[in-house]
């Protein structure tokens, strides 16, 4: 068979790349739009787009066979039920996180996932990484702090309230933390959704919506509403339509995801990553007059620099080492012809090479 054949051709990975990367944009500027209108409503926000995810699933399965719905079983909810709980924490995080910063800094108030990963994957594989891997991390790291670090007055002149605080910073840390952890319950969590992403997905999701009912009640998020509906200066349709177009796009963002992994090399992906990041930077200073500082165009530079450096290393050690000749074997020795281990790669923020082996394109 010609190999070229099973290639993904330009326009393939363009348009994938393309995509993924206009749904993360509007993932994230929708969702601020959103939280910016109704910022006391964050969990019930969350909870329309995970419901809207989940119908969006059972849309598709409708469609197409590739979408598989999973049985309800109460023994899948327990195997999955850690999974599930650090994926609804992170994304309470993740959302408290943009709500109290700008788009331009949502980038960099996340910027730990890396270091943490790796963190996380070493204790739970029980392995050192490479020290080009520590490097790495300590790029990022080093990005990250850049961008957290007050900057000059000369900087911000009179928008010094335009800072975050250092509680939305921590909510980025935390957000950032339990996605590192969720990297590692994701491996383990697949066995037990039929190793699909799909039905893996439609079980976080739906969890994750039951797990939020009873802190939207607790939060008084729905007397909240009640208020907000009878306040003539509540603009009910951006909460609406962003609720709807999040929902949406956050379901498209999940097939983005999968079809990046498939179609998409490391090195792109990652590319498209940092491009992504200084798109977002650009309109969040345009669309929201975001505070732009020098401080935060060095720590977006050295986060994308310490990111793609990461894929590079991942990248070489993944790479098959080079064959050596065999030493003559007897031929009733069957043991010594048997036997080739895989090299387990642990410390990755998103392992695509796992993925193109589990997803051939």
């Amino acid at each position: 068979m010609d190999g070229h054949k099973d290639a993904p051709q330009t326009w393939q990975v363009a348009g994938v790349v393309s995509f993924y990367m206009s749904a993360a944009l509007v993932m994230v500027f929708v969702n601020k739009a959103v939280l910016n209108s109704s910022p006391d409503l964050p969990l019930f926000f969350l909870l329309i787009q995970l419901t809207l995810a989940v119908v969006l699933l059972h849309g598709a399965a409708f469609v197409t066979k590739r979408v598989e719905i999973p049985r309800l079983e109460l023994k899948t909810a327990k195997k999955l039920a850690p999974v599930t709980i650090v994926n609804v924490v992170g994304l309470v995080f993740n959302i408290l996180c943009l709500r109290g910063v700008d788009a331009s800094f949502f980038q960099i108030a996340r910027g730990m996932v890396l270091p943490l990963t790796i963190i996380v994957s070493s204790i739970h594989g029980r392995s050192l990484p490479s020290l080009r891997v520590i490097v790495a991390a300590a790029i990022v790291s080093a990005g990250f702090f850049i961008g957290v670090a007050p900057a000059s007055p000369s900087d911000t002149t009179d928008r010094w309230h335009e800072a975050p605080s250092r509680l939305s910073i921590a909510y980025g840390v935390l957000s950032s933390l339990f996605i590192a952890i969720h990297a590692v319950l994701i491996k383990l969590s697949l066995p037990h959704a039929q190793n699909s992403t799909i039905q893996l997905a439609y079980w976080q999701n739906l969890g994750s919506a039951l797990l939020l009912g009873p802190f939207i009640l607790l939060q008084g998020e729905l007397s909240k509403l009640s208020q907000l509906v009878r306040t003539p200066e509540w603009n009910a349709e951006v909460f609406v339509w962003g609720s709807i177009i999040t929902g949406v796009f956050g379901f498209l963002l999940c097939v983005a995801g999968l079809l990046s992994i498939k179609v998409t090399s490391p090195v792109t992906h990652m590319f498209s990553s940092a491009a992504r990041s200084a798109i977002q930077t650009l309109l969040g200073v345009w669309l929201f007059g975001d505070l732009f500082t020098a401080n935060r165009a060095i720590s977006i530079l050295v986060i994308a620099a310490g990111t793609m450096y990461y894929t590079w290393v991942k990248s070489v050690e993944a790479a098959p080492a080079p064959a050596r000749p065999a030493p003559p074997v007897p031929k009733d020795d069957i043991e010594a012809n048997g036997g080739m281990q895989l090299e387990q790669i642990e410390g990755e923020v998103h392992d695509w090479q796992d993925e193109k082996r589990r997803h051939p394109a």
